[in-house]
């Protein structure tokens, strides 16, 4: 357990490192709104990457569902940033992301690859958290 938590703390920290440099990349994309939306994903979901680190050690769950919640963690924060970059780099977006790609549609295939991201980015961070509220419900040893 004390693994997966330096392994979330460091994700976390890449995972903000990477908001940064997207940060510094906004003015080039195709579509910057994108960009600034795929940033600010970033620094949250490092920061929460963090906290899970930090809370880990207090979840009272299996071996199997520590390590389903710790892929679910990273896979959500990780893609729900890089599926808005890749709509910004690639013009597209609007499907799922209409408020901040506006008009900027892409083909059927970008469109596919954003939105199944998106969906399954989602789904995964509402089973991470109903795991992570089981986790913390239980009694801990006393």
């Amino acid at each position: 357990m004390a693994e997966q938590s330096r392994r979330l703390l460091r994700f976390g920290v890449v995972l903000v490192l990477l908001a940064l440099f997207i940060g510094l990349a906004i003015p080039a994309l195709a579509v910057p709104r994108l960009g600034v939306a795929a940033h600010v994903n970033g620094v949250v979901g490092g920061l929460a990457l963090i906290v899970l680190g930090l809370l880990w050690p207090h979840l009272q769950l299996s071996s199997r569902a520590l390590g389903a919640a710790f892929w679910l963690a990273v896979y959500s924060f990780f893609v729900a940033t890089l599926m808005p970059f890749l709509g910004g780099v690639l013009a597209a977006g609007a499907t799922m992301l209409p408020l901040a790609a506006g008009t900027a549609r892409g083909s059927p295939i970008e469109e596919t690859i954003l939105s199944v991201g998106l969906i399954t980015a989602g789904i995964a961070v509402f089973v991470l958290f109903i795991l992570l509220y089981l986790g913390l419900r239980r009694a801990g040893p006393k």
